[in-house]
């Protein structure tokens, strides 16, 4: 019998004994590795292991009863706590779900070299010297972070339905922080990649860590951007990430079904954006970080539109949310551990391109502001604000000089409605961090996007001048 046999037999046995409508357990076992330098100094380099699973149960007519174990030796008395649990939270609106039919499967992805089999000291002098291009990139880089992660998480999942699942979920990210002083003045300047993948993945990335030092030094001659209203051009990275953050969260049918105003709001049948616009997620798009065959439900992932043609038209769910707003699940409850329950979230959130090239969007701008990527934002309901790493003026059609402090901010439906042009250039974002919220965070989430052209967008930096 082999290991994942004999997990599914100790899984079903405990979910026999439920006395609950529905029942449900996770278990995961994960392997991870770290390395971290602060300039020349070795601040993290560990190993980890840890078990753990889940047990969600139903009892018809109440709420969720949860519970979390370290030891499958527990696994009968939490599946009975769960039971328990459940039969003593009453509801107003008892929890439904929508239907799902059971699957079984095993997901094994190939991955090309297996982090586990590199020794911890290989991967500090593979950082070091990742962290070391940084350091002697020039007299005025102060100070750096550089951070190298790797983990393989075999993930389990049994209900009471009859759905068996085995997955083996691996991941590596590698990030490089330069910050660049002169005098007074001081930059910094993040890049990072993260894969679903092995470790030769992240092998030649000396001219990402090169260009990063290069980015913070050059940042400290830029000028601030003056404010006010421009046409504005949104690199990929921070078009993606517009769209995620702006745009992605309302589209969670939790947010959406616990928030009367967003509720109002996001009215599906309602115009959203421009024509052009066309936004959606999509769990099952091969080969990136928000990529999983099935959610931590059990439900199998897929693409789900959300915006069409500027007209909102889906929203993301749980078993839980499609039952009480009457759709269908999306794949969509998502959970970083087993720690806690599932809840819904992106996975890879996308805004479609369109056609031409960067060239053909700024060509008849004759005075705008070029965005690239993002250092930080944050959103409620419609009204956003994002500051982008760094930018570009566009003068008479070309790219012209560096500027920073470019903070970006408005209405979302109008800046939605305000995109009049997209390239042809989509591609997905594969950077490190991720996701945070209801206390869960990082989640592994991809962004992909075209260069996004907006008629005209606030940008707020230096007044006057």
């Amino acid at each position: 019998m082999s290991h994942a046999d004999g997990m599914r037999d100790r899984l079903a046995e405990a979910l026999k004994r439920s006395r609950a409508d529905y029942a449900e357990v996770r278990f995961e076992r994960s392997w991870a590795s770290r390395v971290a330098f602060r300039g020349k100094r070795l601040e993290v380099a560990a190993e980890s292991a840890d078990a753990g699973g889940c047990v969600r149960a139903l009892v018809r007519g109440r709420g969720w009863g949860v519970a979390s174990f370290t030891t499958l030796d527990d696994l009968a008395r939490m599946v009975a706590a769960a039971v328990e649990m459940s039969r003593a939270v009453v509801l107003d609106e008892p929890v439904r779900l929508a239907e799902v039919p059971p699957h079984v499967d095993e997901v094994v992805p190939e991955i090309d070299g297996d982090p586990r089999e590199v020794p911890l000291a290989d991967k500090r002098r593979f950082l070091e010297q990742l962290n070391s291009l940084l350091l002697a990139a020039s007299p005025k880089i102060a100070d750096t972070q550089s951070g190298y992660y790797d983990s393989r998480t075999e993930w389990y999942f049994a209900n009471s339905e009859g759905t068996w699942l085995h997955e083996v979920r691996p991941e590596i990210g590698v990030s490089g922080l330069a910050t660049a002083r002169d005098g007074d003045t001081i930059e910094r300047y993040l890049d990072s990649v993260a894969y679903r993948k092995g470790w030769r993945s992240v092998q030649g990335l000396e001219p990402m860590f090169t260009a990063t030092a290069a980015k913070a030094v050059e940042l400290l001659g830029a000028p601030s951007v003056r404010g006010g209203t421009y046409p504005v051009v949104l690199d990929p990275r921070l078009a993606g990430v517009f769209v995620h953050e702006a745009f992605g969260h309302l589209s969670e049918a939790d947010f959406v079904y616990e928030n009367p105003q967003a509720r109002e709001m996001m009215t599906l049948g309602r115009r959203f954006g421009s024509d052009i616009v066309n936004i959606g997620d999509d769990g099952s798009a091969a080969g990136l970080r928000g990529t999983l065959p099935y959610d931590d439900e059990g439900t199998p992932t897929r693409r789900t539109e959300l915006i069409r043609n500027g007209i909102l038209v889906g929203r993301l769910h749980s078993r839980e949310t499609a039952a009480a707003m009457g759709e269908k699940p999306t794949g969509n409850a998502r959970s970083i551990s087993f720690r806690h329950p599932p809840i819904v979230r992106m996975t890879n959130t996308y805004i479609e391109g369109g056609s031409g090239t960067f060239e053909d969007l700024i060509a008849d701008i004759k005075l705008g502001v070029y965005a690239l990527e993002m250092i930080g934002g944050q959103t409620f309901l419609e009204n956003f604000s994002f500051s982008a790493a760094y930018g570009y003026m566009i003068r008479d059609g070309k790219v012209a000089e560096m500027v920073k402090d470019v903070v970006l901010a408005g209405n979302l439906f109008k800046s939605l409605q305000s995109i009049d042009r997209l390239a042809g250039d989509f591609r997905w974002n594969q950077v490190g961090g991720g996701c945070g919220k209801g206390g869960q965070s990082p989640l592994p989430v991809t962004e992909g996007a075209p260069h996004v052209r907006f008629a005209e967008l606030l940008v707020g930096g230096e007044v006057g001048g």
